[in-house]
């Protein structure tokens, strides 16, 4: 008998499989990170992904662009494409939407989604879709890391945050503020690319799909306030922001009453 392809990923409960293959996904950004999201969601069984990325594909890629090739960059291939692709090689049965836009030109797609996995690169990207995350009423990953300069060498960071509806936001956890917000949007754009490499994409990326079988099967127990984790790439370490444990337990942010389609007087 041909032994069943997900047998060894059973400890995740009789149901799990189940909502792998009837939840709806949108992945948001397809660089770095969301490369490593939409692979990994692809193996273990997530069938409905909704890919967003208005990008093509440059050489300077390819040091993180799970999928691609020298051939993409060279013909500048949508990461849309790239991403498809890369999940069609693995359960060639699955449904991929490419988006190849801004996510808000195809706002009325992301909305039905089930779960939202933000992979985006500045402050002001990540508020905007932890706005409409909420106003739906749909959970947030949101991935990220930098390279900062540190004393004599750069150092690696990045952060996995799990906003829930009526859980603290990334406001209430201090990862956005009015400051850094402000920072950003007076850089009008010249802050040039960031650093990026694949390793440090993929330790998040794993954190962020094992928050989301968590999440959709209930296997290890989530808390109902969400997630927020630190990555230290020079020491190789992920701990638990104590930020989470001092957010305000009602959000302030996001009203219970501010959801659903916005209504105008």
């Amino acid at each position: 008998m041909k032994p069943d392809r997900y047998s060894r990923q059973t400890f995740l409960g009789s149901n799990a499989q189940l909502a792998f293959d009837t939840c709806v996904v949108a992945v948001v950004g397809l660089g770095g990170g969301g490369s490593h999201v939409v692979q990994q969601l692809a193996h273990i069984g997530i069938r409905h992904i909704e890919l967003f990325d208005p990008d093509v594909t440059e050489i300077s890629n390819l040091n993180r662009l799970i999928g691609a090739s020298l051939a993409d960059a060279e013909s500048g291939t949508p990461k849309v494409e790239i991403a498809r692709r890369l999940v069609q090689r693995i359960e060639p049965t699955a449904k991929t939407t490419p988006h190849q836009c801004r996510w808000q030109e195809a706002s009325t797609d992301i909305k039905k989604c089930d779960v939202i996995i933000s992979c985006v690169d500045s402050f002001i990207a990540r508020q905007d879709l932890e706005v409409t995350a909420r106003r739906y009423m749909i959970p947030l990953v949101d991935i990220g890391m930098d390279v900062f300069e540190s004393g004599d060498r750069p150092h690696i960071a990045g952060q996995v945050i799990l906003s829930l509806p009526g859980g603290p936001c990334m406001k209430c956890l201090g990862f956005l503020t009015d400051e850094n917000l402000r920072r950003e949007a007076d850089l009008y754009g010249g802050a040039g690319g960031r650093p990026q490499v694949v390793w440090a994409n993929g330790v998040l990326a794993s954190l962020a799909v094992g928050i989301i079988v968590d999440l959709l099967t209930g296997w290890n127990g989530l808390s109902d306030r969400g997630e927020y984790l630190h990555f230290d790439g020079n020491r190789h370490l992920v701990s638990r922001s104590p930020r989470l444990e001092f957010a305000p337990t009602q959000c302030e942010h996001f009203p219970a009453d501010s959801v659903g389609e916005p209504v105008f007087f």
